[in-house]
């Protein structure tokens, strides 16, 4: 990699510059255009970055620019950088949600090279999972600097349909929010039957971080660990029986759908 610019220093952002530095990119090599006078030096004080209150001098000898401002503002934000990115011609990576590639290339030029992603919010712990959609005029080299640096932040998997990233919303994108909801509802349930509500989050808390590990780290399926917990007449399997008496897999499907349809009508709104 040579020259990297963020558009927009938020945390996002600052976890990937974060990820990037502790690789080996020089600060000297990453530039943030971002408004605020006092994030910019917070981010210069950080990290030791280039910093700009224009978006446009920042990207002038950028070879990756980064998209990280919201999606409601973004539209204005890619005319504004337009006539600096059709001068430079730089790989545009945008971690917004809802806003697909041929918007962007609409906004900043038919021609640009875009790669987009769908981080979560774990990325913030470098523990993220990011799905990555390139359009054609995405070539090898390119694919290879998106990918570098979004696993600077987690795990990466690459999909090839567009329509696919909405799915990755649903259970990569979004999901935490369904494992908090989960802890929640643990918590809420011992402390119905007595337990105290800290010691309720502290185990379900490590339960659900160490049953994700083994996950991981076995390599081995969700469906062959839940089997080998599942004790005939035991426990687990009296609590397994009842969620999949109130249709649990029918609520996630359920939730997955609704997250990506989302996705799809945020997209639709910013034609």
């Amino acid at each position: 990699m040579q020259n990297i610019t963020f558009i927009g220093g938020g945390n996002m952002a600052r976890s990937l510059v974060g990820g990037l530095i502790g690789t080996g990119v020089e600060p000297k090599q990453i530039a943030i255009a971002e408004p605020r006078e006092e994030a910019r030096e917070e981010l210069e004080r950080d990290f030791g970055v280039r910093t700009f209150a224009d978006g446009k001098d920042a990207v002038a000898d950028a070879e990756i620019v980064v998209l990280a401002v919201k999606p409601q503002i973004l539209p204005g934000v890619c005319k504004e950088l337009a006539e600096a990115v059709a001068a430079a011609k730089p790989l545009i990576v945008s971690i917004a949600a809802g806003i697909r590639t041929d918007q962007l290339q609409r906004w900043l030029g038919e021609g640009t090279a875009v790669v987009r992603c769908m981080p979560n919010t774990p990325s913030l712990i470098g523990a993220g999972a990011t799905g990555l959609y390139a359009t054609e005029k995405v070539d090898a080299t390119q694919r290879e600097q998106a990918e570098t640096l979004l696993q600077t932040a987690g795990v990466t998997a690459w999909v090839e349909d567009e329509a696919q990233i909405d799915t990755v919303t649903g259970i990569a994108g979004s999901a935490p929010a369904y494992y908090f909801l989960l802890v929640e509802a643990l918590e809420d349930a011992a402390v119905a039957r007595g337990l105290p509500r800290e010691t309720a989050r502290k185990l379900a808390a490590q339960t659900c971080m160490g049953a994700g590990r083994m996950m991981v780290e076995s390599g081995e399926s969700p469906d062959a660990l839940r089997k080998r917990v599942t004790s005939p007449n035991g426990t687990t399997q009296a609590a397994l029986e009842s969620l999949n008496g109130d249709g649990i897999r029918q609520i996630v499907a359920r939730a997955v759908d609704a997250c990506a349809e989302r996705g799809a009508a945020l997209a639709r709104e910013n034609d």
